[in-house]
């Protein structure tokens, strides 16, 4: 085993390796940017060296191991991870790469050669493929449609696209190209048959330097938004023990095809009716839901890569390989469901992550989110002796979880998990599309909400009753307590409550949630109490707990796994801005904060509703804003290349007979 490992990531895979090599008694070596200088990481590690712009610098990263004695380094997954030439420059430094040859790297990271390699090994593969340039239009003519466009340099579902026509292919190229381009640095494409309602499955492989090599199960990863997985379990609900046989032994040859080392996973499309099942890629790395199949088997694959890289023969053999109970893992992003997906950001003002379950997780209190990196924030994984008892541990887990400054998915996917479809097995990698105006409409703001932080408010404006109230600013009047109004507004637009105080108590209030009511009907009496980080307010008999935090004007509340910010107009201030950036003005507004890739007007252009104007990329993802009437482009101070925040002024359209007023 070795003394020090360098590890060559960040976030929430780079605390896992931590915590498996401080058990193990390795010294840790984290490596971090200068974005991440404060990172949890940074911090946990036993040696922290500084890289600079980002973590994507061999040289560094080679200097920053000779300079710490490490004599290995874990790549994690994402990155580096598998990079050919990184694997081969730290062999050349003296480095063990904890991690596959370079050349089983290459022939699996190259989805055209790795096809025919698995093919040649007897393992069924997709019908599909790729012609070199322009030739992709013939080959997804040969394919048929619908067809799937995806990077042959990639994974992780970035750049692949679902095209049903000919007329798709153009644009749903030239996304593809750049995409793969800037997510792996090479745009080669090919295209693949779409197998309708399919089931994602994979299977964990584990090999050795002395020729052995071992399947640990599958994994089902049906459930999935853009190509990308969210939530994942093991066992699969579709595959019985015989099933499960014919695609180990399948991935196994896959691996053995290879001269393959260390932990990887072979990735299956599975037809859930026929039960027929096809080769797609490997990904040569620890996979981002190992955790599921760590539960499930009682292994640490963290432990298992490190001894097969330090030359150790695999403790087990396949025959001894067991699965005990059921594990699923839920992925929690920065990201808003409601609005496709697209990716948020900010700085964590509160944090609170489950107990009683396992949770691999990069964040702390007063981090900063950005959109420098994946927005995956950490993982929730919960163990039962069933798939019914573990689904619910994960949605009780979930439930308790608390993201304050930073929206997330978690509200998401406590629907998700809760689908009848879900709940029943019957799964494929469509369900989220179908149902996701359901699932997604937990993201408006709920009614009692609102009046949380407007008693939250009203109660810090307040002073205790044991004040002198010639003291108190503007919360006592003479003869009856007047109602203060309350304007907060979300992202569902402004909400007034108005409230009053009870007297002699500071903690109790009368609320009218709706302005324009008559002065003696739909007022409920409400109390709050503080309860440490917690608030808790009883409204119309009913008594709940919010998380709270503040930031400026700004009030987030979280209960249930959801959040939301509020934030307070100043007494007297209309303050309403609903509606600001849509379709009445013609203003477009950047939907996340990110980088401008293309810019598809001009300045004077006529467009039509709907027309692109800009492509927005945030964290290798590609978000079209589209003109919201009908006009004339009148301003477009944005280029490509220019980094914007969140509601950024993208372009200004105005309607033509506003223009022809001009």
């Amino acid at each position: 085993m070795f003394d020090t490992v360098l590890i060559a990531n960040r976030g929430e895979i780079a605390l896992r390796v931590i915590r498996t090599l401080r058990r193990l008694g390795v010294r840790s070596v984290a490596v971090y940017s200068d974005a991440d200088a404060g990172a949890r990481h940074v911090r946990e590690a036993d040696v922290a060296v500084r890289l600079g712009g980002g973590y994507l610098d061999i040289d560094r990263i080679l200097a920053a191991a000779e300079a710490t004695g490490a004599q290995a380094v874990h790549p994690g997954y994402g990155f580096l991870a598998e990079n050919a030439v990184f694997a081969r420059r730290c062999a050349e430094a003296g480095l063990v790469f904890v991690g596959p040859p370079p050349g089983a790297i290459e022939a699996m990271g190259d989805k055209i050669r790795a096809k025919e390699t698995v093919a040649a090994a007897g393992v069924p593969v997709v019908p599909g493929g790729a012609e070199p340039g322009d030739d992709l239009v013939a080959a997804a003519e040969r394919v048929g449609f619908p067809a799937l466009i995806k990077p042959s340099a990639g994974g992780g579902g970035k750049g692949m696209v679902l095209v049903r026509s000919a007329g798709e292919l153009p644009e749903a190229l030239a996304s593809a190209r750049r995409t793969a381009a800037a997510a792996f640095g090479d745009a080669t494409l090919l295209i693949e048959r779409f197998v309708d309602n399919p089931r994602h499955i994979e299977i964990q492989v584990m090999a050795d330097t002395h020729g052995n090599v071992v399947h640990l199960g599958e994994r089902e990863c049906s459930l999935q938004r853009r190509h990308q997985k969210i939530i994942e379990e093991a066992p699969s609900p579709l595959l019985d023990d015989a099933a499960r046989a014919r695609m180990g032994a399948a991935a196994v040859e896959a691996a053995r095809a290879v001269g393959y080392v260390g932990a990887g996973t072979v990735e299956f499309i599975v037809q859930g009716a026929t039960g027929d099942y096809y080769f797609m890629e490997m990904n040569t790395r620890l996979q981002v839901e190992h955790p599921v199949t760590e539960l499930v088997t009682g292994l640490d694959l963290v432990e298992l890569q490190l001894r097969a890289a330090a030359g150790e023969p695999l403790p087990l053999t396949q025959e001894e390989v067991r699965l005990r109970g059921h594990a699923v893992e839920a992925r929690v992003y920065a990201e808003d469901p409601s609005r496709g997906f697209l990716p948020t950001g900010g700085r964590v003002l509160a944090l609170r992550e489950p107990e009683g379950v396992r949770v691999d997780s990069g964040l702390m209190t007063g981090g900063t989110v950005g959109s420098d990196y994946d927005p995956m924030l950490s993982k929730v994984i919960a163990w039962g002796p069933d798939r019914a008892s573990a689904l619910r541990r994960l949605d009780g887990a979930l439930a308790g979880t608390v993201v304050l400054g930073v929206p997330t998915n978690v509200s998401f996917l406590r629907a998700l998990l809760t689908h009848p479809e879900v709940v029943s097995g019957a799964l494929d990698t469509g369900l989220v599309e179908r149902h996701l105006g359901e699932l997604a409409a937990g993201g408006a703001v709920p009614a009692d909400v609102p009046v949380a932080a407007a008693l939250l408010l009203h109660h810090e404006r307040t002073p205790a009753v044991q004040a002198d109230p010639w003291d108190v600013p503007d919360g006592w009047r003479l003869g009856d307590a007047a109602w203060t109004p309350w304007r907060l507004e979300s992202r569902d637009g402004v909400a007034e409550v108005r409230v009053r105080g009870l007297p002699g108590s500071p903690a109790g209030a009368e609320v009218r949630p709706a302005a324009g009511a008559p002065e003696d009907a739909g007022a409920v009496r409400a109390t709050l109490v503080l309860d440490g980080d917690d608030l808790l307010v009883t409204l119309d008999g009913v008594r709940r707990r919010y998380a709270v935090a503040r930031d400026g004007d700004t009030v987030w509340l979280g209960r249930d796994g959801a959040s939301w910010a509020l934030t307070r107009h100043h007494l007297g201030d209309p303050g309403d801005r609903a509606g600001a950036g849509g379709a009445a003005d013609g203003v477009v507004r950047s939907p996340m904060p990110g980088t401008v890739l293309v810019v598809k007007a001009g300045v004077g252009e006529g467009v039509t509703e709907g027309q692109p104007l800009v492509i927005v990329e945030a964290m290798k993802m590609e978000h079209t804003v589209t003109a919201p009437v009908a006009g004339v482009v009148a301003e477009l101070p944005v280029r490509a290349g220019q980094a914007v925040d969140m509601d950024a002024v993208l372009a200004v359209v105005r309607p033509r007979d506003e223009e022809e007023q001009r």
